[in-house]
């Protein structure tokens, strides 16, 4: 069941990817990081205080490197997803697991723990094709830059995922990593507007229609519901297995981009979904049948069995 969470999760953060792409029309990067962290700030807020827990924390530093890191990249994304068609700059920040396979790689090397799952770290690998056959983004000369920023946003992005598992397994709950994550855009968000403005004056954009409105608090919602799930998912799940199933937010914008923006795929592209889902599903059996993790799952807790 922990796997359906990372689903969950790539679900909404389609779904926030068109309303990112949307709400781009009329607001600047920093204002849509800024209004992200506002509508999370107040949600889980609310969830905490509602489940009786508490904003405390015994981890601020580790809390600080994760904020710090994560918002830098999304707000190195949503600038992306301004710049590029939605399918290429999905299709560059999904490139984030590529980087997790490549640490946890290097270090089973480095350690010279005999512990490599070449069969996940293929699965990894056969997601990565099926995205190219999927989206083939193709770069011109005016978009190399804002490219450039999605691929070192999906850098950023895969050094936040593994900090996210790290608070996990300490003990921190979703609520309160995502809560001070959203604390975090508001400063950020503020701040990118004052900084980026230069000698100009600070503009703020008026949410002066019901359409901006409604596409900032679906940005705000989704982000926050997907980043609890994530964050509940590398709680729970195998790294590697719940960054290979976060592949499937490459479907779920397909999908989106064939109602929404009107994108027509080629037989390529359909390959590619199959491609995708195909090592999804090879990387959880190999995951649940063949380590001794996960055949402890269904006998004890999945954190217990992990550390």
């Amino acid at each position: 069941m922990q796997s359906l969470w990372m689903l969950f999760a790539s679900f909404m953060f389609a779904v926030m990817g068109v309303c990112v792409k949307l709400a781009s029309e009329e607001f600047s990067t920093s204002e849509i990081v800024m209004y992200r962290g506002v509508v999370g700030v107040i949600v889980l807020a609310i969830i905490i205080k509602s489940q009786g827990g508490s904003f405390r924390t015994t981890m601020p530093l580790a809390h600080l490197w994760r904020c710090i890191i994560g918002v830098v990249s999304l707000w190195l994304w949503y600038y992306s997803i301004a710049e590029l068609p939605l399918a290429t700059a999905m299709t560059l920040n999904y490139l984030s697991p590529i980087w997790i396979a490549v640490w946890l790689f290097a270090l089973g090397w480095w350690h010279a723990k005999g512990d490599i799952k070449w069969p996940l770290m293929m699965a990894v690998m056969m997601s990565f094709v099926g995205v190219v056959l999927l989206l083939q983004p193709a770069f011109h000369a005016n978009q190399l830059t804002p490219a450039l920023v999605a691929l070192f946003s999906s850098l950023l992005t895969a050094m936040a995922y593994m900090q996210v598992r790290k608070l996990g397994l300490a003990g921190e709950p979703e609520s309160r990593v995502v809560f001070y994550f959203a604390v975090t855009n508001i400063v950020a968000g503020l701040l990118g507007n004052l900084l980026l403005s230069g000698d100009q004056p600070v503009t703020w954009h008026p949410i002066n229609s019901w359409h901006g409105g409604l596409l900032l608090l679906g940005i705000g919602i989704c982000a926050t519901s997907a980043q609890v799930a994530m964050t509940r998912a590398y709680r729970l799940g195998q790294t590697l297995v719940v960054a290979n199933l976060q592949y499937t937010g490459i479907v779920f914008s397909s999908i989106w981009g064939v109602l929404v923006f009107g994108d027509v795929f080629s037989w390529m592209s359909w390959t590619g979904i199959a491609i995708i889902l195909a090592s999804g599903v090879a990387a959880t059996f190999y995951n649940t049948r063949n380590t001794e993790r996960g055949k402890a799952i269904d006998k004890a807790d999945p954190i217990s069995s992990e550390v």
